[in-house]
């Protein structure tokens, strides 16, 4: 497969391609002009709040949690999105570069990119995990985990790729894989702000994901747009300033339907 022409999409359920403050959570979603990103909590389904700070835009993870970057191409053209977590492409397993493999959407699509790209069956699932049994330091490169990275590319106008044959995609519970030992370099510090590990994104259970192959005709050979998420564990944003440390509980409220009606009559005094 060549990487620069080759890349993959993925079909809907029905078979065809659908055509701050420093303290505060902000929408749990990251607005681009050309795609919108989320990240999804797949044990529960809770999309991630993001906290800004510093110009960027943070997520806690929990370890052990399994979850997915979730695409949705916002324009009216086919978009292809090189997608990154930990400095590594996720469909090639190569040190991330803008020329590399991606996902492909139609106008409208949205797609959960929920683990390594195994085969175009099967997917190894991300998971939050401690940076050592991440599957970046893993395979000797640990210096970029802690970011998941999306970079989307145009299409090339007048450009009209072949389509490919509809097909029913479905999945099934996770096959369990064997772990590999760790045989990377070791990973830098987490520094005294950290409360605890730095969390990293493990090669998780295999799982059933089929894709297709299309080709893409780039617009250009650089992104136009790119978005750039950091993750830790809730504790170290907390460590770090980026979480507040406290937070008052909701209290208990039950809402009447109306709060000023009283009883019709003259009230004691008091």
């Amino acid at each position: 497969m060549n990487p620069n022409n080759t890349t993959l999409t993925r079909r809907m359920a029905l078979g065809a391609i659908a055509g701050t403050a420093l303290l505060t959570a902000l929408p749990a979603m990251a607005l681009g002009q050309l795609a919108d990103v989320r990240i999804i909590n797949r044990d529960n389904g809770e999309i991630l709040p993001f906290y800004r700070h510093q110009g960027e835009l943070w997520i806690a993870g929990e370890p052990g949690v399994r979850y997915a970057v979730e695409l949705y191409n916002r324009t009216r053209r086919r978009l292809l999105s090189v997608v990154s977590v930990d400095g590594v492409n996720v469909i090639t397993g190569e040190t991330a570069a803008f020329d590399q493999a991606g996902y492909v959407l139609a106008p409208g699509q949205r797609y959960d990119v929920s683990g390594w790209r195994k085969s175009r069956r099967e997917i190894a699932a991300f998971e939050f995990t401690r940076l050592s049994r991440s599957y970046a330091a893993r395979t000797g490169r640990p210096d970029d985990v802690g970011v998941i990275g999306v970079a989307v590319f145009r299409e090339r106008p007048g450009y009209r790729a072949p389509e490919p044959q509809a097909e029913i995609y479905g999945r099934s519970a996770p096959v369990p894989q064997g772990e590999e030992s760790f045989q990377g370099k070791s990973h830098r510090s987490d520094g005294p702000s950290a409360a605890g590990p730095q969390l990293g994104t493990g090669h998780g259970d295999r799982e059933r994901d089929r894709v297709g192959e299309t080709e893409f005709e780039r617009r250009s050979t650089r992104p136009e747009e790119i978005v750039r998420i950091r993750y830790n564990s809730r504790a170290n944003l907390v460590a770090m300033g980026i979480i507040p440390a406290y937070q008052r509980p909701p209290r208990e409220y039950n809402p009447r339907a109306f709060p000023g009606a009283r009883p019709g009559y003259v009230p004691d005094p008091e």
